[in-house]
C-alpha cells in the first residue's frame, strides 16, 4: 500500500513538472518566432534575403543573458530547424531545442539580455552543428553575418564561413562571431515538447516526429519568406 501511494505521489508530482517544463519551451519557440519575424521585416538593416536563401538552417537563440558569458557557466536556449526534402527544397523541419554555452563575448557584459540568429550555409556546418557538441570557430568556422540589404555577401569571410551570425541587443542588429562558444542539442528540452528523448538530428535531420503546434508560426514564417534553398 506505502509503494502504491509512493507512486501515486510521483506522478501527481511529475504531471505538473512536465507541463511547465513543456511550457517553458513552447515560450521558448513562440520568442523565437518573435525575434525572427521582427529581423526579417527590417531587410535594410538585418539579414541579407539571399544569405537566408542559401542557408541549410536556421538558429535563433531569444534573450540570452549577458551573464551567462561572464561566468561561463549558464546558457542560452534556443530553436534550430532545418531544411528538408531533395535539393533542400522541402519544407522547414520540426524544430529542435538547442543550448548555447560560454564564450568570450566582451561586449556582453552588462545587463541587457540579445538576441542570437545563426544561418548554418552548408552541409558540411549542418553536419557538424548537430554532433552531440560542437566548438564555434574549431569544429565549425563562423564569421559575423553582414548587415542590411544593399550589404554585399560576396566576400571571402562571408563565402568560407559555417555559420554566419548576427546579434540583437537593445534593439541594434549586428553581425558578431560567437566563436569560442560551444552550441549542442537540449535533449531534456526536445523530450519535454514531443514527449520522448529525441536529438537534434533525429528531429530536423530524420524527420522523426511531426512539427508541434507550437512551431507552426515559425515554420510558416520561414516557409513564406524562404521557401526552398537557393545554390551559390
Amino acid at each position: 500500500m506505502k509503494q502504491l501511494w509512493a507512486l501515486g505521489l510521483c506522478v501527481g508530482l511529475c504531471i505538473p513538472m512536465y507541463g511547465q517544463d513543456k511550457e517553458k519551451v513552447t515560450d521558448r519557440i513562440a520568442d523565437s518566432t518573435a525575434v525572427l519575424r521582427q529581423l526579417l521585416a527590417t531587410p535594410d538593416k538585418g539579414i541579407p534575403s539571399d544569405l537566408l536563401d542559401r542557408s541549410e538552417c536556421v538558429i535563433v537563440y531569444p534573450s540570452v543573458k549577458k551573464a551567462a558569458f561572464i561566468v561561463g557557466a549558464s546558457y542560452g536556449r534556443g530553436v534550430i530547424t532545418c531544411r528538408t526534402g531533395r535539393d533542400l527544397r522541402g519544407p522547414w523541419s520540426a524544430p529542435a531545442m538547442f543550448a548555447l554555452e560560454g564564450g568570450s563575448v566582451g561586449f556582453q557584459i552588462g545587463g541587457q539580455a540579445t538576441d542570437f540568429v545563426l544561418l548554418v550555409m552548408n552541409d558540411q556546418g549542418a553536419q557538424s552543428v548537430l554532433k552531440s557538441k560542437v566548438k564555434l570557430g574549431g569544429d565549425a568556422s563562423i564569421a559575423a553575418g553582414p548587415v542590411g540589404r544593399n550589404t554585399s555577401a560576396e566576400t571571402d569571410i562571408v563565402m568560407k564561413a559555417q555559420i554566419l551570425s548576427w546579434s540583437r541587443t537593445r534593439g541594434i542588429f549586428a553581425g558578431i562571431s560567437l566563436a569560442g562558444s560551444t552550441m549542442r542539442s537540449d535533449n531534456d528540452s526536445n523530450k519535454a515538447l514531443y514527449g520522448r528523448s529525441l536529438t537534434a538530428t533525429e528531429i530536423v535531420r530524420d524527420g522523426a516526429v511531426p512539427p508541434p503546434v507550437a512551431a507552426r508560426p515559425l515554420l510558416h514564417l520561414l516557409n513564406r519568406v524562404t521557401p526552398g534553398h537557393r545554390k551559390k
